[in-house]
């Protein structure tokens, strides 16, 4: 057989010259901005509390002193911005020079970037197809002013389509958190993502199960709204680690509700956090 040209066929699959170099696919950070880590926060389903555990992290972080930024890239459900109180009326900033767009400051230092701060009223849809979704998730990375960040969090909307890829593809992603809720699906929820996760060759930090239990505000006894959690058989067969369990508590709902997330006290987060300082 003569020797293969690599556009034959003929060749296997293992062919060095065949293998694709993920950084090719890398969308390149503004020579302006810094961005030493990226977090992608991820979930089988939606409702599971993927974009409060997104803004707990980012606070979590802030407080021990590292810059922290939030990419919202949910973008056709985006409500990081409501949960630290920032609203459409702020707008983006632009840079000096006009190239860039400026993302949002939290009252506590937090740099945000979210469509909701595109939009002439919070309740408007995003109404776009996936590729232009994704174009868009590019964009806020490429071309907002991302200035000496430590850590930033990346809050990816449910499932497995268009725009986890994109992120996965187009952004170093360092790790990502699986967050999900004790009910019978998690099983096959958790593996989906976990499977994604392998598939494009990100490391999978951990899980966070929200909505894990209700605690009794007269006795304290911890009850499983949601009937017995499986989240730990779970972790141990996917090879990963259970990071925290987050309570039912109707303050978190308020405080969040209310645009108050950066006051909440996390004492569920600081393995999460831990695991996160440590990458």
């Amino acid at each position: 057989m003569s020797e293969c040209n690599h556009d034959c066929g003929s060749c296997s699959a293992n062919c060095e010259s065949r293998k694709t170099d993920k950084s090719e696919f890398l969308e390149a950070l503004n020579p302006a901005s810094s961005v030493k880590k990226v977090i992608g926060i991820v979930s089988g389903k939606g409702g599971v509390g993927k974009s409060l555990v997104t803004s707990m992290l980012a606070v979590s972080m802030n407080r021990k002193g590292k810059k922290a930024a939030i990419l919202d890239a949910d973008i056709t459900g985006p409500s990081i911005p409501k949960a630290f109180g920032i609203h459409n009326e702020s707008g983006i900033g632009v840079s000096p020079d006009g190239n860039l767009m400026l993302p949002a400051k939290s009252l506590e230092g937090v740099d945000i970037m979210s469509a909701n701060l595109l939009l002439d009223n919070d309740t408007d849809p995003v109404i776009w197809r996936g590729p232009v979704i994704a174009g868009a998730v590019k964009q806020f990375w490429s071309e907002t002013l991302w200035q000496d960040i430590d850590f930033m969090f990346v809050d990816m909307p449910p499932g497995t389509g268009d725009v986890p890829l994109t992120v996965f593809q187009s952004l170093p992603v360092d790790g990502i958190i699986i967050v999900t809720s004790p009910q019978e699906l998690v099983s096959m929820i958790v593996t989906k993502a976990v499977n994604m996760a392998k598939k494009m060759e990100i490391p999978i930090i951990g899980i966070v199960e929200n909505m894990s239990y209700l605690e009794c505000p007269d006795c304290g006894k911890r009850i499983n709204v949601f009937g017995e959690s499986h989240i730990d058989e779970v972790a141990a067969d996917a090879g990963i680690k259970v990071l925290a369990r987050l309570p039912i508590d109707p303050k978190i709902a308020q405080m969040v509700d209310a645009g108050q997330v950066e006051y909440l006290e996390l004492p569920w987060l600081d393995e999460a956090a831990a695991a996160v300082e440590g990458l």
